[in-house]
């Protein structure tokens, strides 16, 4: 079926496929008049579009996703990714002035307004540390957790059992949860009772349940990498903002 052809989609879907901003930011922005279809301004919510129609946004919708930030925390044991569960904190309770790294070079000031719409852009356990990605940015949140998503991530995983060969083959491909065959994965010995995890997806404690798959015990996972973003030496229980220069 030709592009031309295909069923119209509602705007906002349309926009956030294209990855101009996501699904939630589209309305805004629709609702505010900052969208043209064709050359023409949209300003109703619902709108459908064509595939091969032109979409264009307002010089003011730039303005304001250029104003929303990204947050990098190392998130300790004990935190949740999102919203607070079962007496557990959620990790955005970290993001306050004397747990900034002293180390960051972002140059943006610290306001209160970072702290509202943010949203974990990808989970990690209660029971893992490392690497954890809050955004107010859709068109961020879509690169990282989106269906189609190319974006590795990257953990040290310490583990307690014996892993035969046929383990080691199954970790790089062939396992299945939920009754979903799993990507392709890199998995590789660090040291004798630490693995190295390369993911392009995360459900849900993926790599605990992949290692019991192969009768292995994972005692202790860190996130050390998102795509081009390594963890470095931001420590644990701290946070940072996403430079302007970096790009997963």
């Amino acid at each position: 079926m030709s592009e031309s052809s295909e069923e119209p989609l509602r705007l906002s879907k349309r926009m956030a496929q294209l990855g101009l901003c996501s699904r939630r930011e589209a309305d805004e922005y629709i609702a505010n008049g900052w969208v043209r279809v064709d050359g023409v301004v949209a300003d109703q919510l619902g709108v459908r579009v064509l595939p091969s129609q032109r979409i264009e946004l307002d010089r003011r919708a730039y303005s304001a996703q250029s104003q929303r930030v990204t947050i990098l925390i190392n998130k300790p044991i004990g935190y949740v990714s999102g919203q607070a569960e079962q007496g557990y904190k959620p990790a955005s309770l970290l993001i306050r002035p004397e747990n900034r790294y002293v180390g960051d070079r972002s140059g943006i000031e610290f306001t209160a307004r970072h702290l509202q719409g943010l949203a974990p852009a990808g989970r990690l356990d209660i029971d893992s540390i490392g690497m954890l990605i809050l955004t107010q940015d859709g068109r961020i949140a879509k690169s990282l957790i989106g269906d189609d998503s190319k974006i590795e991530k990257e953990y040290l995983v310490r583990v307690e059992g014996q892993l035969s060969d046929e383990g080691m083959r199954l970790l790089h491909h062939g396992l299945s949860l939920d009754g979903h065959e799993l990507r392709p994965a890199k998995v590789s010995w660090q040291n004798r009772d630490q693995l190295r995890f390369v993911l392009r997806e995360g459900r849900k404690r993926q790599i605990r349940r992949m290692c019991e798959l192969v009768g292995l015990k994972v005692v202790g996972l860190k996130r050390i990498r998102i795509g081009r973003i390594p963890l470095g030496d931001l420590p644990v229980g701290q946070w940072r903002y996403l430079r302007p220069d970096e790009k997963f």
